[in-house]
């Protein structure tokens, strides 16, 4: 959404990744950074998305600018608290749930960014394998004048969470069907180390959770992208491990 009230007008969806691509690479203008956010449910394949449309958006840039770092990918999974902390706080058996994020963090990165006045901005990323942040992991340079961001809670509208929304230029709402999304989240949690019954009640439970206050974001992104569309670009838990 853009703050002087030039929106590209909401759009219900699109059908490949190409259209994507164009869509992504016209929100630069003048020269000006611009910032992409992509949402949806846990498991809906926001990440997938989002690293195939910066792989594809690297090396053709916008008429004007080079190739390479004029595109970054910066994930909100990097404001996750450490495990220390949500143990102190009590909240650790709903990790992933709106207030075991650093919220205020994430959207004064987006704000940093926006301004556009640093040569590099960090950004912390997320360890997998260690289910942990990491800062100062992903840097982005001046140079990068699309910045894609992606996370459950982008729409958000309640708390710290209300501040994300205004400063991203569009917002695109993953909306893969429920029984594959399931599917995906249960073979992800098996594979970093969860046994399968312990896999199966965390997606139905927290997750769960989770994903229905996500999915009432819905209504307020500026495009969605299709079961379909999210299909064709693979499932990545079938690639990996």
């Amino acid at each position: 959404m853009l703050e002087d009230g030039g929106r590209l007008g909401y759009v219900r969806g699109m059908t490949s990744l190409d259209e994507l691509t164009v869509r992504a690479r016209s929100l630069v203008r003048d020269g000006r950074r611009a910032l992409l956010g992509i949402t949806g449910s846990p498991g809906a394949g926001k990440s997938t998305l989002a690293e195939q449309l910066v792989a594809l958006l690297r090396p053709a840039p916008p008429e004007g600018l080079p190739a390479g770092e004029w595109v970054a990918y910066v994930p909100m999974d990097g404001f996750h608290l450490a495990d220390a902390e949500l143990d102190r706080l009590g909240r650790r058996d709903r990790k992933g749930a709106p207030d075991t994020f650093d919220a205020a963090g994430y959207a004064a990165l987006l704000r940093r960014l926006r301004d556009d006045e640093d040569e590099v901005v960090y950004a912390p990323a997320f360890e997998r394998d260690l289910e942990q942040p990491v800062a100062g992991s992903i840097p982005v340079p001046r140079a990068a004048r699309l910045v894609v961001t992606e996370g459950n809670y982008l729409l958000l509208d309640r708390g710290d969470w209300a501040r994300v929304r205004p400063l991203l230029h569009e917002t695109w709402y993953c909306d893969l069907i429920q029984d594959e999304r399931v599917r995906r989240l249960v073979r992800r949690h098996e594979r970093f180390g969860k046994d399968a019954d312990t896999a199966l009640a965390w997606t139905l439970g927290t997750d769960q959770r989770n994903a229905d206050l996500v999915a009432a974001t819905r209504p307020r992104a500026d495009l969605v992208v299709p079961d379909t569309v999210l299909r064709s670009i693979g499932d990545p838990e079938a690639t990996t491990g």
